[in-house]
């Protein structure tokens, strides 16, 4: 697993196609909704969650469809698929990277939303933090795993939004009620029982993703 980990992140370092990717994405997305509300508008405030998982939605859904295409275009794939190890290991190595590019531009992205939406930077960090990297790892274990079901179909740019995003529907809504919360100034007593929900949906999927990516990745 620490092989195919270190493989995918040699690679990203050396073309940083995936984390540009995210970050000029995510970036836009920003600045568009950002611009969608008046600077004195009360309801800015509270459409800031949303804005800030929407931008993590899109982004990430394009790490997600370039996560398996990569070992795809140069045959990698087969020649992870023919290794004496467990495929479930393939599959957590790829989920690990795709959350550590995720996380990485995400680093970049909070700042500047905390800037766009005249946010305090230091109580607008600390309590998103940990929100976002459930809802990061959750993400990327779904998506690693859908990445894998629509890599051979034909419009596979258009079927994995379309899989992946209705099951990743209860991850989101209890991401964004809980940046909602938090950022209102409530505790993290409050808002435990959302966290505690995005905790079970991202150990469900990597278990289900565990056992099921060796069928998935079938010819």
């Amino acid at each position: 697993m620490l092989a195919i980990l270190w493989k995918d992140l040699l690679i990203e370092l050396r073309t940083k196609e995936t984390f540009v990717s995210l970050l000029l994405l995510g970036l836009l997305i920003l600045v568009v909704l950002t611009f969608a509300f008046d600077p004195t508008s009360p309801l800015r405030a509270a459409a800031a969650p949303g804005a800030l998982w929407v931008a993590l939605i899109f982004a990430g859904t394009l790490a997600m469809n370039r996560s398996l295409l990569r070992e795809r275009e140069h045959d990698c794939l087969d020649g992870l698929l023919l290794a004496p190890l467990d495929r479930g290991t393939i599959f957590l190595a790829k989920t690990a990277a795709n959350f550590l590019f995720m996380v990485a531009a995400q680093v970049v992205l909070l700042p500047l939303f905390v800037l766009f939406f005249n946010l305090p930077m230091v109580a607008t960090i600390a309590t998103q933090t940990p929100a976002l990297l459930l809802g990061l790892l959750g993400f990327a274990a779904i998506g690693t795993l859908f990445a894998a079901v629509s890599l051979r179909t034909r419009a596979r740019e258009v079927m994995l939004p379309l899989l992946m995003l209705p099951l990743a529907a209860p991850l989101f809504i209890a991401g964004i009620q809980a940046s909602t919360q938090l950022l209102a100034g409530q505790p993290f007593a409050a808002v435990a029982h959302w966290l505690r929900l995005m905790g079970a949906f991202d150990v469900v999927f990597l278990v289900v993703g565990w056992l099921a990516f060796e069928y998935v990745v079938e010819e």
